[in-house]
């Protein structure tokens, strides 16, 4: 008598355990729908954009020079729309120095978090946390997992990014040579993005006579992408062309080059803002190198925050964004907003630009 009591027990176990173990895997299920790059609360295009929100930027490193004009942007946007914006963040590029910031800005109550992810998973579990609790969450520039955010502000078209800087060192070196990358941190999404496009324009039939021969790393640091810069040199002494896509990286390259041998026998190009380069390109150590407008990029990131707060949008693709004096701006595929495509700064228009 007691198997049948013992095979009802068991029956009942498992069909309890499973009933759990399905709960938990809707409840899972759930909690990643309602996450990444929509939420399941449909948007009010016309729902009024809420004073008195809170926004805080969290940029790859706080004494970034480059992520300091695009916060300024994105606070600017938030200043706009009657709302607090403020800038946190480490004075190291790491991605576990950014989470603890995420976890102080959902402590804090604040209503979205824009932030340039230095590794897209590893401040993930932080970002879905803070999505969990009611909270915005933008990317921009470098972005984070696809579920652990709902917008990513894009500066431009990854693809052309990568590349057209191909292109322009192509031209530099007369379409022949060994070239190295000098990139910022190794998990760096939207450098490794930029960079596996680079390599894809490599293949092409033109590219025939140019060698990737290195890719090396500044982690975004001033002093260690100087002195990656000097590395490069002189463990490839017939390099042609270094592509530094980083703005901290191409002025430290320029500047190690501008007062070396090298000055006028490599060719530089990269990502570059008009003002740290500026002195480079009238000194002849650098050609033309590109970028978009940083503060615009903030400017857009700000909105889509403001906006997400607001109920306005959900980063569902086909909705309209309104980004002030931006114009409108159609969400894209997985959540993205692109800027606009990169400008190609030379002698010939550079003082044109003040960032």
């Amino acid at each position: 008598m007691a198997r049948p009591r013992l095979i009802r027990l068991l029956i009942a176990t498992g069909l309890t355990v499973g009933l759990v173990a399905s709960c938990g895997g809707t409840t899972k299920n759930a909690e990643q729908s309602s996450g990444g790059t929509a939420s399941s609360k449909a948007a009010d295009p016309n729902a009024a954009m809420k004073k008195g929100r809170k926004v805080g930027f969290l940029p790859k490193e706080i004494d970034n020079p480059y992520e300091k004009i695009i916060d300024d942007g994105g606070i600017g946007a938030i200043r706009e729309l009657a709302g607090e914006g403020k800038e946190v963040g480490p004075s190291d590029a790491s991605a576990a120095s950014q989470v603890s910031y995420i976890n102080t800005l959902i402590q804090q109550k604040q209503d979205a978090i824009v932030i340039a992810a230095n590794d897209p998973n590893a401040v993930a579990p932080a970002l879905k946390d803070a999505m969990s609790k009611g909270i915005a969450v933008v990317t921009f520039d470098s972005d984070a997992a696809p579920d652990a955010r709902q917008v990513f502000v894009n500066q431009a078209e990854s693809e052309e990014i990568g590349r057209s800087q191909v292109r322009l060192v192509a031209k530099q070196i007369g379409g022949k040579g060994k070239i190295a990358i000098l990139s910022a941190t190794p998990n760096a999404t939207n450098q490794n993005t930029w960079i596996g496009f680079m390599k894809d324009e490599l293949r092409k039939p033109e590219y025939k006579d140019i060698e990737l021969a290195k890719v090396a790393y500044g982690d975004d640091d001033d002093q260690k992408s100087f002195q990656e810069t000097q590395g490069l040199l002189q463990s490839i002494p017939d390099l042609k062309g270094i592509i530094a896509p980083t703005t901290v990286g191409i002025s430290a390259a320029a500047r190690y080059i501008s007062s070396s041998p090298y000055k006028g026998k490599i060719s530089l190009t990269g990502l570059g803002t008009p003002n740290q380069m500026r002195q480079f390109i009238k000194d002849g150590t650098v050609t033309e190198f590109a970028l978009w407008d940083p503060n615009e990029l903030g400017y857009l990131a700000g909105y889509a925050a403001a906006a997400l707060a607001s109920g306005q949008i959900t980063g569902k693709q086909g909705e309209t964004l309104k980004a002030g004096k931006l114009g409108d701006r159609k969400i894209g595929k997985n959540g993205e907003i692109i800027l606009g495509p990169p400008t190609v700064f030379t002698s010939a228009n550079i003082d044109q630009y003040n960032f």
